[in-house]
């Protein structure tokens, strides 16, 4: 048999093994890997694969086959705080995650207490089939598919991340869930009335605020009392603190002036948010915007529906809609930056629409009534001139 070229690799036997070896050099160093196969013919299609992977720039399978999903997770994170990504949080325990991140953690096997880390699966086991089950597994827990997919796209953007820094060859398939139409759920002013008495007085502040200006969650935990004037009634946001990297005035209602003037003492953060989730849904049951359902084996995660935090938002919208407010001026208090994503908070309920029909029959009547007037008037007018 002719003997191979230098540099075009070769496959061999061992004694420890029954499958052929394949052997082949990558950036100058040897890389060697089992064909799985006793077949020289299916070895050798093998070797021709993966050399002509490793001429295209393809990371050695040697190489992947070390990787870890704490390796791909790394990435992500890094990613994060490469672009200022503001969704990128630090939980308690002092690591940093992503929205979704932290059930993908638990399925992959990750874990870590801030010392020690258990690095998870190996990437070779990332694949179509385990996003999958991780799909299934969710289900089974009652968990939604915005929820889901919030999981599914941190597992995509890592093995994507991966792939551009030439650790992996190829990206699985990850294939997202259909996802319900956005909310539309708001809260009318009698109901936020009914559920500012029944929620702790620490957080009757914050609620107040993000029920009248519709400033998002993250945004409004950050504020501090240097950026608050009360006398002239409005609260400076700064660009490091918005979403949207774009500093903005947010005016203050009467309410909220007098809710804020009561805070003592007025130093450090403005809003607290402490155990804000939960007693929110507690909140909402006891004034009926809300229900939880015990799931068995979590006693401590149960799963709620209805009005959430993020439906204060809305309502803010909704509120300075109806209040006459111009587009423009509302979304300079909320946050909104584009036009598309504003319209879907300003939500028309029902009622809405038949306030509007009711302002539109009684424009027609004033019309309708103009004529007659004016025609009574030149009617008078001539009489009495005789």
């Amino acid at each position: 048999m002719k003997k191979r070229g230098s540099g075009e690799g070769s496959i061999l036997k061992t004694k420890r093994s029954r499958f052929f070896y394949i052997q082949y050099y990558q950036n100058g160093r040897q890389v060697r890997v089992s064909s799985g196969t006793e077949v020289r013919q299916e070895a050798l299609a093998m070797l021709r694969k993966l050399m002509g992977e490793r001429d295209d720039g393809a990371v050695p399978v040697s190489e992947t086959r070390k990787l870890r999903y704490a390796d791909l997770r790394q990435g992500l994170i890094d990613s994060y705080v490469a672009q200022g990504n503001k969704s990128l949080r630090t939980k308690s325990d002092g690591t940093e995650s992503i929205a979704g991140l932290t059930a993908l953690d638990e399925f992959c096997g990750y874990k870590t207490d801030g010392k020690t880390v258990d690095r998870g699966i190996p990437v070779t086991s990332l694949t179509t089939d385990l996003a999958r089950r991780f799909v299934r597994q969710r289900k089974s827990e009652g968990i939604g598919n915005a929820a889901i997919n919030r999981s599914l796209a941190c597992l995509r953007r890592m093995l994507t991340i991966a792939a551009r820094d030439r650790k992996l060859t190829t990206v699985p398939y990850i294939e997202f869930l259909k996802e319900p139409p956005a909310r539309k759920g708001f809260l009318e002013r009698r109901d936020f009335e009914k559920l500012i008495k029944v929620l702790p007085t620490h957080l009757r502040p914050l609620v107040t605020f993000l029920y009248w200006c519709g400033c998002r969650i993250g945004e409004t935990l950050q504020i501090e009392w240097s950026q608050v004037d009360l006398d002239s009634r409005q609260i400076r946001l700064e660009p490091e603190q918005t979403k949207t990297d774009e500093g903005r005035v947010v005016p203050l209602s009467s309410e909220l002036v007098d809710t804020l003037g009561q805070i003592e003492p007025k130093e450090g953060r403005v809003f607290d948010g402490t155990n804000l989730r939960k007693e929110w849904m507690k909140a909402c049951n006891a004034c009926g915007l809300g229900t939880t359902t015990e799931v068995e084996g979590r006693p401590y995660d149960p799963i709620y529906s209805g009005l959430t935090l993020h439906d204060l938002r809305r309502s803010a919208v909704r509120n300075l809609r109806k209040a006459g407010v111009s587009e423009k001026e509302a979304m300079r208090i909320s946050g909104h930056k584009t036009r598309s994503v504003f319209d879907r908070y300003n939500i028309v309920s029902t009622d809405d629409v038949m306030d509007a029909m009711r302002k539109l029959e009684l424009a027609a009547l004033n019309d309708t009534r103009k004529p007659v007037q004016s025609v009574a008037k030149k009617h008078v007018a001539l009489s009495s001139n005789g």
